[in-house]
């Protein structure tokens, strides 16, 4: 399949989105502090722009800090090439009116996925945003989507926060966070009301997938599972591959 201009330009920019979405996952749950320069966590260092070079850097700097040889963590190069992995993926399903906003989508998504896989949290600052943009591409797209797309994050957050609440009287425990069901809201935005059904189902077989795993040599003990990683995952197929992007 040949890749358009569009595409080699996001699969080029996707790794340093990677980055940026490196510092969101770092800094948005501590403190909510995205300004200030990138310095080595060891020795304090402020790193140079060339040793902000997203993959290369790592490579080049064979994993070591130059100033103190401490280990650089290689979630750097996992996040950025795991963006680079979403572009990749959006880019060869074909090129698409909506390519741009699948990538955004995709990265988005991804940071989400990788704070709440870390923290059990979903920051209001990614899946608020979310669902307005989901609404907005639809209103960009001609409107002619918006009744159904607005319907689908009502429906989203509703259906996860009814749930939620119902668990909780019935058995005094939060078995999903409220940014559970914002994320599926930002997922019934970009998606519609009607591809809901299908995320929940994805979401739900890949969660067991991974709680059974988890389990293995660990007897009856389970740590909290987050769901929000397999919400993402699921939103994300459905957009490219069950639904008819604008």
């Amino acid at each position: 399949m040949a890749v358009t201009a569009e595409g080699w330009l996001l699969l080029g920019s996707a790794p340093f989105a990677g980055s940026f979405l490196g510092v969101l996952v770092w800094r948005l749950p501590a403190d909510g502090t995205l300004w200030g320069r990138s310095r080595c966590p060891c020795c304090g260092h402020a790193l140079a722009a060339w040793e902000l070079v997203p993959l290369l850097s790592y490579a080049f700097q064979r994993a070591r800090c130059r100033h103190c040889a401490g280990a650089i963590d290689p979630f750097h190069p996992l996040i950025e090439a795991a963006a680079l992995a979403v572009a990749a993926w959006a880019v060869l399903l074909g090129p698409g009116e909506a390519l741009l906003a699948d990538c955004l989508l995709g990265w988005t998504l991804l940071a989400l996925a990788w704070i709440d896989w870390e923290t059990m949290l979903l920051p209001d600052a990614l899946t608020l945003p979310l669902v307005l943009a989901g609404l907005a591409e639809g209103v960009l797209g001609g409107g002619t989507e918006v009744p159904e797309r607005a319907l689908g994050a009502a429906l989203g957050w509703a259906g996860l926060a009814g749930l939620a609440w119902l668990w909780r009287r019935l058995r005094g425990i939060d078995a999903l966070g409220g940014g559970d069901a914002k994320l599926l809201a930002a997922g019934g935005a970009w998606l519609g009301w009607t591809l809901l059904p299908s995320v929940l189902l994805i979401a739900a077989l890949a969660g067991i997938a991974s709680a059974l795993v988890q389990s293995r040599g660990r007897g009856t003990g389970l740590r909290p599972l987050a769901f929000g990683p397999w919400l993402a995952l699921a939103i994300w197929i459905a957009r490219l591959h069950l639904g008819d992007a604008p």
